[in-house]
């Protein structure tokens, strides 16, 4: 088994999705793209420009992505791991049952799991974060905070699966 999940929706961040999509390739794993329906998924580009103070991100039209299978087709006991993308797509994708179906099952059979940006806010909406350090955009400190998870401010933390 060597299948990994990647969850996207529309305004899924283009480089939060993209790299991780063909790093996992490069290291022999096989991405499937999993969104709310099985089908093309427009995505954003973001940055915060330096004249802006580093508070506000601005956002443009990316490139667009194919879900290979719909949340409520995934059987997740078939996959590796589960990768939570960015962008402003989680903000509603965490309302879908099946994607907290899904998100659930990798955390309780603790399977890898990695999310970055705003990814957080899906295992957060599950109930999966509480007492877990995690790393996130500080915009996004709240959600992790109020659903009990612990905000570090590094590029990367690892903690558990």
């Amino acid at each position: 088994m060597n299948r990994v999940l990647i969850i996207v929706g529309e305004a899924t961040e283009t480089v939060d999705t993209l790299y991780p999509y063909y790093r996992l390739q490069e290291d022999g794993f096989e991405p499937i793209v999993a969104g709310p329906e099985k089908q093309r998924y427009h995505m954003v580009l973001h940055e915060v420009p330096p004249d802006w103070d580093g508070k506000v991100t601005r956002e443009f039209e990316g490139y667009t992505i194919q879900a290979d299978i719909a949340f409520r087709d995934v059987k997740p006991q078939e996959y590796l791991g589960i990768f939570f993308s960015g962008g402003r797509a989680p903000e509603y994708l965490r309302y879908d049952e099946d994607l907290i179906r899904i998100t659930l099952h990798f955390f309780e059979a603790t399977k890898p799991i990695a999310c970055v940006c705003h990814g957080v806010e899906i295992p957060a909406k599950a109930g999966c974060v509480k007492g877990r350090r995690m790393a996130t955009v500080p915009k996004c400190r709240f959600d992790l905070e109020v659903c009990g998870g612990i905000f570090v401010n590094e590029p990367c933390v690892v903690d558990g699966n």
